[in-house]
């Protein structure tokens, strides 16, 4: 901190404030929570009073300094917004109304987010026990020049501020390009290949298809268990034999579930259409293995097609949202029928042609996720900067 500037305990700018109401189960009330990381304060939810279990509750008010007792070490703590005046805490959180005749607003929204402050919040008390109380934050320090100082600080840190915003905005939209781009990429491909080539069932190109299994699953691999795929392990659009649980299998569901390799597995129902319709194909596998019941299995001919060209043909379908024509809604989940997604037609051009298809869009995708990688490497240096400047504007290095 700036030798120029006394260190005063916080409690000489704020004082705790503890008002509690009754809840009324007929109104209904804003919840707020704090978000760790000193990333500020944001609404948790609208609720009616009715649905609220502990009927004793904090009131906030605007511009007040609130933390929360187990989060505060790991940054949970801010000012309250505007739009969250009048929402509710439990009194698992301390509110503080700040004295503005002592202490700027901003300033203190820029303090507390500096190395200085979030060190002292995790060193208070014993590291075996997470939350702090109200004396602990009064007893923190703070720097504390005049007012007109500090409006002249908290100037210099919004212009900087806004700047990093601008240029981490710039990141932002690159990386969604990046994104979108091969999107873009695939739907021109496949325009051109259903303009080109005679689109054919999926279903005369199937030689095999199934379900998967409801067997119980463990983490815990027994005796006379196999691996079972299950949606974790399909959802990145590679095979991925990580989180994998093992389960007894009949020996009916073993012939019908074991996989082979290049085997396309398909998300069919999830709670979320996010998922449902992502696929991957099965890599060669070292030993017997099955699939869970939430996805569905089809064996292509292979002197017909690559199940790397089904995968992405299945990929435009998704993106573009023509597989969404053959998803469902039931009791909440999204789904998509083997016998509907047997019904869709896609292009078939020489097997050549699919897997030059199939190599360019990969060689895209890699350059693709280097540009991405070299943008998040730039985003996380512009978020590595806040903290940087704010310790130097509260040691008067600005």
């Amino acid at each position: 901190m700036s030798q120029e500037w006394d260190l005063v305990p916080l409690g000489a700018a704020i004082q705790h404030r503890k008002e509690f109401i009754q809840i009324d189960d007929l109104k209904k009330y804003k919840r707020c929570r704090v978000k760790c990381h000193a990333h500020g304060i944001v609404l948790r939810d609208i609720v009616q009073g009715s649905e609220i279990r502990t009927k004793k509750q904090q009131v906030c008010k605007s511009g007040e300094f609130l933390v929360a007792e187990i989060d505060a070490k790991m940054g949970g703590f801010g000012i309250v917004p505007n739009d969250l005046d009048e929402s509710i805490v439990s009194s698992h959180y301390f509110l503080f109304k700040i004295d503005e005749n002592v202490i700027n607003r901003d300033f203190l929204n820029f303090f507390i987010r500096t190395p200085f402050f979030i060190e002292q919040v995790t060193a208070q008390g014993s590291t075996n026990y997470a939350a702090i109380r109200p004396n602990e934050v009064l007893n923190y320090q703070i720097p504390l020049p005049p007012l007109d100082e500090q409006r002249q600080i908290v100037a210099k840190v919004e212009a900087i501020a806004a700047k990093i915003e601008e240029a981490r905005g710039l990141r932002v939209s690159a990386i969604k390009e990046c994104n979108a781009f091969p999107k873009s990429e695939l739907s021109q491909i496949a325009d051109n290949l259903i303009q080109k080539y005679q689109s054919i069932q999926l279903d005369k190109l199937i030689i095999d298809s199934s379900y998967g299994i409801s067997a119980k699953c463990e983490y815990e691999r027994l005796d006379n268990t196999f691996p079972v795929l299950r949606i974790p392990n399909v959802a990145s659009e590679k095979i991925s034999f990580a989180d994998i649980k093992y389960g007894f299998l009949s020996n009916a569901e073993q012939k019908k579930a074991f996989l082979q390799e290049a085997d396309i597995l398909i998300v069919r129902t999830n709670g979320s259409a996010e998922l449902v319709g992502r696929c991957a194909v099965v890599p060669k596998l070292t030993e017997a293995t099955a699939f869970a019941s939430y996805l569905i299995k089809i064996r292509c001919d292979l002197t017909i097609v690559t199940p790397d060209y089904i995968q992405i043909i299945l990929r435009y379908l998704r993106s573009s949202g023509q597989l969404f024509d053959l998803a469902r809604t039931t009791a909440g989940q999204y789904n998509v029928s083997l016998g509907r997604l047997k019904s869709t037609y896609i292009p078939v051009p020489p097997i050549p042609e699919q897997r030059h298809i199939v190599e360019y869009l990969d060689s895209l995708q890699t350059k693709v996720d280097e540009m991405k990688y070299t943008r998040q490497e730039a985003l996380r240096e512009l978020d590595a900067m806040l903290p940087s400047i704010l310790d130097r504007a509260f040691k008067g290095e600005l």
